[in-house]
């Protein structure tokens, strides 16, 4: 029995740093400047890329979005909470700031965040699936769930599955991507507002 209680320990205490870890990998809600409302998520991500000559490459981290419309910023941070990057948008600009004080200007910031994240994650269209809409691009496959929510569609080249709703949007969702010479998957699980 002295075996059972000392497993038991080890158990309690795995479970308590992977607790632990899981709130690390989220950064803290991004405080925006001025009285501007703003739609606020938290959240972790994994970003897995398959290429066909059979190399694998995935991240994860946790990321913090904050978006008034006029402005978005982006954290994205390792599995231990460190920053990665802030990406802060703008209209016509899009700007990174690497952890290492390093900064990359752009029009698109998804170009920007693939800089980051080694793969194209769409930035752009996250804006709209987040709070779980389709935005402005043409859409296909569109599937709503019983309630009315938005669930499954096909939009620039990215396939998603939005579940788990709140008051506020998904608080899971599959992004799906076939490239000529590999297949991206990212993942977003969303943790608070």
């Amino acid at each position: 029995m002295a075996g059972w209680g000392e497993r038991w320990r080890v158990w309690l205490v795995a479970g308590a740093l992977s607790l632990l870890l899981a709130a690390c990998a989220t950064p803290h809600k991004i405080i925006g400047p001025g009285n501007e409302a703003a739609f606020d998520r938290t959240g972790r991500f994994a970003v897995s890329v398959n290429y066909h000559d059979s190399r694998q490459d995935a991240v994860q981290g946790g990321f913090a979005w904050h978006d008034t419309g006029s402005e978005l910023i982006l954290d994205l941070a390792n599995p231990l909470g460190s920053t990665l990057a802030r990406v802060q948008v703008l209209p016509g600009l899009s700007v990174m700031t690497r952890s290492n004080g390093e900064v990359e200007r752009a029009a698109s910031p998804s170009a920007l965040v693939a800089q980051v994240l080694g793969s194209p994650v769409p930035v752009s269209g996250l804006r709209d699936w987040l709070r779980g809409q389709t935005g402005q691009e043409p859409v296909s496959g569109l599937h709503k769930d019983a309630a009315g929510n938005v669930e499954t569609f096909d939009q620039a080249g990215w396939r998603v599955a939005l579940s788990r709703y709140d008051s506020l949007g998904p608080r899971l969702l599959k992004l799906e991507r076939d490239e000529a010479d590999r297949d991206i998957s990212v993942r977003l699980v969303i943790d608070g507002d």
